[in-house]
């Protein structure tokens, strides 16, 4: 895909419009740990929330949906669509508690909630884990998706053997171009990983968030457009439909049974293993509806929140403001990006699909996942093209950007300064804070050397995390959770993935993957229960210092309630559970009434938005009534101080 001219100028102008932002909060970043991480808590719920959406809209995001609609149909989307309960869960259950603790990282909250030599191993070893392997890996698979994305946009251009000369300062120099996916990875390392990592490091959290803020806008003015003009050019949505009904017959006719590719739900009539094209097995949809958002560590759907996302719970100015944000990316993230995505994958998969497409592709069917980007290489006019490059560009750097800064947080505020140099001075905290970014830069490169598919980055996150969720859940509720059950709940659910890599289970990967979800999640489970109550619960000391500091809910915490009578007892249990109720009834209205306007069933989809409307006023009603905020800062009134 050749790009003019004028998509060049419109490239170039958008990194340096995030470079100019970066450099503009540079000051304000520089003054110490807290602007530098978490913006001085001063973050409206718009922001903060708007960032949250950015960071999740990664570059793999529109691949791996194509990929997943172009296999198991629109309902194959329950992967992710699933953990909106859980989301919800964090909105109006935990942002308040968060924001309350007052604390830098999620990380930090270990040696609150728990104390001694095991809280503080636990603290150690998850900034580590975290904050370096676990963000480098998911940083790799995001950089594997922007290779992708190059390869195809650029791999025409990109032709082995080539010779490309240029000078500098009267110096000539040349280099030989060899395959196109390796020089798609040094564009990424060399180029737009630095670059991000450049107003990271000059910015901080506040240039993240207004850069993401940017980038969003962008982002989803592209996909609309792409969406948009794809279907236009396949003759609009009635013909989307009917080519899809041709290719459905078209399998069927080689004896593979198929679903309808547009169900929102799987089709249940095709048994628990099938192997039947656009459906998921029932055993893996009951997984992801009952089981994965409770259960599943997944970044950015946390049981309880965690990792970025409260990152940004903590930086919002108020416990109103952590919750608003939260729920207005709850409500962006699954109801309003979706559809544009889903959409251009039907159009791959009417183009390309070796079954009957416009223009079989073998390349699509052999990574569908590329579809998404074939589909903006021959469908969208030459003067849009810099623009959606720029938009791909906005989606890998929002996501890379807020990852460097939230995995540098947890290395310096957990390791750095809790474990080798706890008095220095703010300005060499950020000082070190920029070192590690360097460093994280690094690592990123190296992880996307040696991963090979987005899916398979997905799956081993998930896998390696299935399990713990609940104690992330309960450790909040429950006054008998200790830090041992954290540790014994991640030490089996890693074994377990680890341990049924070499167990060979029938069925298909979907299946497979639920098979080994169950035993994982059932297996950890019952190891950290275990675990907890041969274990001392913590010190009485320990657990009433955390119950004043946040003052959750007094259900499971009577008797250190007992020990801090002076507080008034908090019972908001009820009140949570209709506001949660209300809204995952918002969320999954919004998403499928839209779905239901993008295929003209105008009936329907109205309905829903209007059940989604009485929800949403429903939740805004309670939350009025009883008060954003039911409780703020300790029984005096006075903040209290962050725990270093």
């Amino acid at each position: 895909m050749p790009l003019t001219f004028v998509d060049w100028i419109v490239i170039v102008g958008y990194l340096l419009i995030n470079l100019l932002i970066g450099i503009y909060y540079r000051r304000r970043a520089s003054g110490n740990t807290a602007e530098f991480f978490i913006s001085g808590r001063e973050v409206s719920w718009w922001l903060a929330g708007t960032s949250m959406v950015a960071t999740t809209f990664a570059a793999d995001t529109p691949l791996l949906v194509c990929g997943i609609v172009a296999k198991e149909g629109i309902a194959g989307n329950w992967i992710w669509w699933g953990f909106c309960f859980g989301g919800m869960l964090t909105v109006f259950f935990f942002a308040r508690y968060w924001r309350r603790a007052e604390i830098l990282t999620d990380v930090q909250f270990v040696e609150i909630r728990y104390g001694g030599n095991p809280a503080a191993f636990l603290r150690g070893f998850k900034a580590i884990y975290l904050g370096l392997f676990m963000n480098c890996f998911i940083l790799g698979w995001v950089t594997q998706a922007m290779i992708n994305i190059i390869t195809v946009l650029l791999g025409p251009a990109i032709v082995a053997g080539r010779v490309v000369q240029f000078s500098v300062a009267g110096h000539l120099f040349q280099y030989t171009l060899g395959n196109p996916h390796y020089t798609s990875l040094l564009i990424c390392i060399l180029v737009l990983i630095p670059f991000t990592g450049i107003y990271t490091f000059i910015g901080g959290l506040w240039g993240v968030l207004v850069t993401g803020l940017f980038q969003f806008i962008l982002k989803m003015a592209m996909i609309i457009v792409l969406a948009w003009v794809a279907v236009v050019k396949i003759g609009g949505m009635g013909a989307l439909q009917m080519h899809l009904r041709m290719i459905e017959n078209n399998v069927r006719q080689t004896g593979v049974a198929t679903a309808d590719p547009v169900a929102f739900l799987p089709n249940f009539h095709l048994g628990l293993s099938s192997d039947a094209l656009w459906t998921l097995p029932l055993l893996t949809f009951i997984v992801y509806l009952a089981m994965q958002w409770w259960l599943a560590w997944y970044p950015g759907a946390e049981p309880g929140g965690g990792g970025y996302v409260a990152q940004r719970m903590f930086s919002a100015k108020d416990e109103k403001n952590s919750l608003g944000a939260t729920l207005w990316f709850n409500v962006a993230h699954y109801a309003l990006r979706p559809w544009p995505w889903i959409v251009t994958a039907l159009v791959a998969i009417v183009v390309y699909s070796p079954n009957g497409g416009l223009h079989p592709s073998l390349a699509f069917a052999q990574n569908p996942e590329q579809g998404y980007v074939m589909v903006l290489r021959d469908y969208l006019p030459p003067a849009l093209r810099g623009l959606m490059v720029a938009a791909f560009l906005a989606a890998f750097m929002s996501t890379v950007g807020t990852q460097l800064n939230w995995g540098c947080s947890y290395l310096v505020n957990d390791l750095y300064k809790r474990f080798f140099v706890r008095n220095s001075t703010e300005k060499h905290y950020v000082f070190i804070s920029r070192i590690f970014t360097v460093l994280l830069v690094l690592g990123t490169g190296y992880t996307a050397m040696q991963l090979t598919s987005i899916k398979q980055g997905w799956d081993l996150v998930l896998n390696v995390g299935f399990g713990t969720g609940a104690v992330y859940i309960l450790r909040w509720y429950w006054w008998r959770i200790n830090a041992w059950s954290e540790i014994s709940a991640m030490i089996a659910a890693a074994a377990m993935a680890v341990g049924l890599t070499h167990v060979k289970f029938v069925g298909n990967d979907a299946v497979v993957y639920a098979k080994s979800a169950i035993i994982t999640g059932a297996v950890t489970t019952i190891v950290w229960i275990i675990a907890t109550f041969i274990t001392k619960p913590e010190s009485e000391q320990t657990l009433t210092s955390f119950y004043r500091r946040v003052h959750p809910t007094v259900y499971g915490w009577r008797p250190i309630a007992r020990l801090a009578s002076e507080l008034p007892e908090i019972r908001d249990v009820a009140s949570n559970t209709f506001d949660w109720a209300m809204g995952c009834i918002l969320v999954y209205g919004c998403l499928f009434g839209i779905g239901k306007l993008v295929f003209e069933q105008w009936f329907w989809g109205i309905t829903l938005l209007v059940a989604a409307g009485i929800a949403g006023y429903l939740i805004f009603w309670d939350l009025s009534r009883r008060g954003w905020q039911t409780y703020s800062g300790t029984a005096s009134g006075t903040k209290q101080s962050t725990l270093q």
